[in-house]
């Protein structure tokens, strides 16, 4: 009797223990945060809208992700009564910031209200919208430069726009150009990964562009190999299944324009010593150009919209490095056909979308969506800003972006293309 009261007490002591020995392992590598508290969290099929019904469906998991996503989800109790107060604290932010950014206060905001009855039917929309990029994804008559591609062959580098929020389950691709600054400070505000005087930032726009645009502030994908080591792969893996996945587009036309203007026509140092004397120097034949951008403007010496055009369709640009991140295109930023987006917003409808993603994500309550900028680059620009841009140069920058066309839905831009 002692003897079989002494096996089931040690039976009991190793399992404690060895418990207890997963727990703290992997509290070592971070993923004790690995919260998978996100209304998105059942897999989804093309016929029904991704992330609106709750639950936790484990079954499409294999075993050692099964294992890991039930361990590490047993701390959901426990950090609802923190989510909780959190909100309370955050929902009590001013609702209209004092804007201290320069640039922010050139380009003013649009506080306007937006008349709920004329939103869009989000909920088709969305449907609509995933369904493109499914189709397009899955037409082997249509092709494009690494869309055949796995997850697994992307290279850690690529996965650095991939932003991870563990608090509320969101991952979060940026694309710069489209309202990406604002969309990390909602990030930041969510995942409390940025203090002011020992408190997080409640309201997004009260966060400085400077702390916004610093990577150190953001969990990437491509942090996860130096965070987790040879589990790298295997948690991005489940939390790109548990986890909600947005991503913000935009025409990719208006987009190059939105870039050049941002870049080229303001003051940028780092962007004149890497762009614009290059290519003023192959494109308009210029040499001893000024060493800073502030004589170069006085001197008129700066990049055309045609300068820039010619440089993007150079075949010895990206020989020498990959597209800078502001005009690399989305597929290429965001790998839209090995990663299964929940949601896809648009900058054409970003205050629909935004308030509309918000409320599926659950933190309404928390924040709002810092309103669009008055002067925003509108479709519209684009036939002045190509008017003098050759047809056949065009084409070709179409033939560049086509995949960001055709994935996301935009229309080609017929009145651009032919004579």
């Amino acid at each position: 009797m002692t003897k079989a009261r002494l096996l089931r007490l040690s039976v009991v002591l190793v399992s404690v223990f060895m418990i207890l020995l997963i727990i703290v392992y992997w509290d070592n590598v971070g993923t004790a945060h690995f919260y998978l508290h996100t209304s998105f969290s059942r897999p989804h099929s093309p016929e029904a809208i991704p992330g609106i019904t709750a639950g936790g469906d484990w079954e499409a998991l294999p075993e050692v992700d099964e294992f890991l996503a039930k361990l590490l989800s047993s701390s959901l109790k426990q950090n609802s009564s923190t989510s909780r107060k959190t909100e309370q604290l955050l929902v009590q932010g001013s609702s209209k910031p004092v804007v201290s950014n320069l640039e922010e206060n050139v380009r003013g905001y649009d506080w306007s209200t937006h008349n709920a009855r004329n939103s869009l039917d989000q909920e088709k929309l969305q449907l609509e919208r995933q369904r493109t990029l499914r189709e397009f994804c899955a037409n082997s008559s249509f092709a494009f430069p690494t869309k055949e591609r796995s997850f697994d062959d992307i290279p850690n580098y690529e996965l650095n726009h991939l932003i991870v929020d563990d608090r509320h389950g969101i991952i979060y691709c940026y694309v710069p150009k489209v309202a990406c600054t604002n969309w990390k400070r909602v990030m930041i505000v969510l995942s409390e990964s940025l203090l002011d005087q020992g408190v997080p930032y409640r309201n997004p726009l009260d966060i400085p562009r400077e702390h916004v645009h610093n990577t150190s502030t953001h969990l990437t994908f491509n942090k996860f190999w130096r965070r987790y080591g040879k589990f790298s792969r295997h948690l991005m893996k489940i939390k790109l299944k548990k986890y909600t996945k947005f991503l913000f587009v935009r025409d990719p036309f208006v987009r190059l324009i939105s870039a050049f203007r941002s870049k080229f026509e303001l003051e940028n140092e780092e962007f004149y010593r890497r762009f614009a004397i290059p290519m003023l120097k192959l494109y308009s034949n210029h040499t001893n150009l000024p060493t800073s951008v502030s004589e170069a403007f006085g001197a008129g010496l700066k990049v055309s919209f045609s300068d820039f055009i010619q440089y993007l369709l150079d075949p010895r640009t990206e020989k020498m490095a990959p597209f800078n991140e502001h005009w690399r295109q989305v597929y290429r930023l965001c790998h839209p056909c090995q990663i299964d987006y929940d949601f896809i917003g648009k900058l054409e409808t970003l205050d629909e979308d935004a308030a509309y993603l918000l409320q599926l994500l659950k933190v309404d309550r928390l924040l709002r969506f810092p309103p669009s900028y008055r002067n925003r680059t509108a479709s519209s620009w684009e036939d002045d800003w190509f008017a003098k841009i050759p047809l056949a140069w065009r084409q070709q920058l179409y033939k560049l972006y086509e995949a960001d066309f055709v994935l996301f839905g935009y229309p080609k831009p017929e009145n651009l293309l032919k004579d």
